[in-house]
């Protein structure tokens, strides 16, 4: 390195580090309490596989004790669980920062971090077992609405929209008990290798199937009913944002549409605002752009071309 490469290098690394000091809100120096992304993902991974035994980290002997597996994975994801939602209490408690949803009693403000967040991580765990069962039923949907998939290896092993969908089971249930930011890092590890952005928000019933994939986007506040399938470039957003009398936005409140059971959306419909309801069984044709209800059984053709039910 030539002498004026090092004192230039010199220069640079002062300005920036005059930045730490002078631009807020992008600086966590000597902030302990809150997880890396790595961290997280570490976690997440442990408990897919957990989900999809065999499919996702080590394989498994068949001579092994399911039960001492299950165990030590599950051992080690509280663990982590539970040291990284501690640190998010105790971030949010000091800075005043709070989840839009509220948390449970178990997480009252009068009770020490370390023990919220074991009692949050045991009532999250309880429910993967249930998380599994709707799995099989979202493996067994996209096993059965696409032709080319050869059985429901190939479907956890290679397709996108299952591993998107997997997160977001394991994500949605930290959501619902309000713990902050790990359900959204978990969600934003699928987005990355997926291309599927789902907010760990949004409601999704049994038999779900997101084809292909890429580029699909269901906001935190969607509700989306059992057997719906969806192509890729689908966006289920928001219409609109209040804003409050100083012109911040408004949080909360429904923003996205409601799908109910049986829907098919095909690639680059783009549906907007909470109170657009696509009703039962409606199909909606690729490209579409819906900001208004659509009735259950309907075709919608075209931008502006919506068929009754039964018609062709």
């Amino acid at each position: 390195m030539t002498d004026e490469r090092r004192e230039r290098m010199r220069r640079i690394a002062r300005a920036v580090t005059d930045t730490y000091r002078t631009v807020g809100a992008v600086n966590l120096i000597g902030e302990t309490e809150l997880p890396s992304r790595r961290r997280v993902a570490a976690v997440l991974e442990r408990l897919l596989a957990v989900t999809f035994p065999g499919y996702f980290g080590e394989r498994i002997s068949p001579r092994a004790s399911l039960e001492t597996f299950a165990a030590a994975q599950l051992d080690r994801a509280a663990d982590e669980l539970t040291d990284m939602i501690a640190g998010v209490l105790r971030f949010c408690r000091r800075h005043d920062v709070f989840h839009p949803r509220p948390l449970p009693p178990e997480a009252a403000p009068d009770v020490p971090p370390e023990e919220a967040a074991e009692r949050l991580v045991l009532r999250y765990l309880e429910e993967l077992p249930g998380a599994r069962q709707v799995l099989k039923t979202d493996v067994q949907a996209a096993y059965e609405g696409d032709p080319a998939a050869v059985g429901s290896e190939e479907v956890i092993l290679c397709y996108p929209g299952l591993l998107a969908v997997a997160v977001h089971r394991l994500a949605h249930p930290l959501y619902a008990l309000g713990i902050p930011l790990l359900p959204r890092v978990m969600a934003e590890w699928a987005h990355a290798r997926t291309g599927v952005d789902i907010h760990p928000g949004a409601r999704i019933g049994e038999s779900f199937f997101i084809d292909h994939g890429t580029g699909v986007v269901i906001g935190e506040t969607t509700e989306i009913g059992r057997g719906v399938k969806i192509y890729q470039g689908v966006t289920l957003g928001a219409l609109s944002f209040r804003r409050a009398p100083d012109g911040s936005l408004v949080k909360g409140g429904k923003r996205h549409p409601t799908l109910e059971d049986e829907v098919t959306i095909y690639a680059n419909a783009t549906i907007l605002g909470g109170e657009t309801v696509i009703g039962r069984g409606a199909v909606i044709g690729g490209g579409c752009w819906i900001t208004s209800p659509v009735p259950p059984g309907a075709r919608v053709l075209t931008r502006t071309r919506t068929e009754p039910a039964g018609e062709e």
